[in-house]
């Protein structure tokens, strides 16, 4: 039972869930190394866990486990707190694989993300379905995803500063009200 083990195990041991995270999710375990040295502003850890095709790093923040904030930072210098945990990133991630095109956080907007999903990507909800079934991970709706990304984005977010460490200057907000 997936929730009895930590998730990213589950992940590991769940095609279904591997796979959808990867695609659309863009969201791989095995690229958790980030290719710029960085540091929080707040001096908190920061481990580097997963990663996207793009050169981006996800990173828990903080000492602990899964529970930890999450944190994303793209190749540009963009950053933004994500989610408070593994599991809330994970349903963003399942939910709204598009999150990084939403910049209005309407629910049109979110209507024509999906629609462009799924027009690419038929069983897109069969595929989710089965990914969350195997995580034992409840979904939200998809508004209530982008709400909450948005809440963590800019409002805990604040206290997530990342630097890059040469410089000394912070990233960009990746999220903004």
């Amino acid at each position: 039972m997936p929730h009895l083990k930590s998730l990213i195990t589950a992940i590991r041991e769940q095609d279904d869930a591997a796979d959808f995270l990867a695609w659309p999710g863009d969201f791989e375990l095995d690229r958790g190394d980030h290719v710029e040295e960085v540091h929080l502003a707040s001096g908190a850890a920061l481990e580097g866990f997963a990663g996207d095709g793009a050169g981006g790093t996800f990173f828990f923040c903080g000492e602990g486990g899964e529970e930890r904030p999450v944190l994303y930072a793209d190749s540009e210098g963009g950053a933004a707190l994500l989610a408070i945990g593994l599991p809330e990133l994970l349903r963003l991630l399942l939910v709204a694989p598009w999150w990084r095109d939403c910049r209005t956080f309407t629910p049109e907007e979110s209507q024509e993300l999906t629609a462009d999903y799924l027009e690419d990507m038929p069983d897109l909800v069969t595929r989710r379905d089965r990914a969350a079934a195997a995580l034992g991970l409840d979904l939200p709706t998809e508004a209530e995803a982008l709400a909450r990304l948005r809440e963590v984005a800019v409002g805990a977010g604040k206290d997530f500063v990342l630097i890059f460490t040469p410089e000394g200057h912070p990233y960009s907000p990746l999220l903004t009200e």
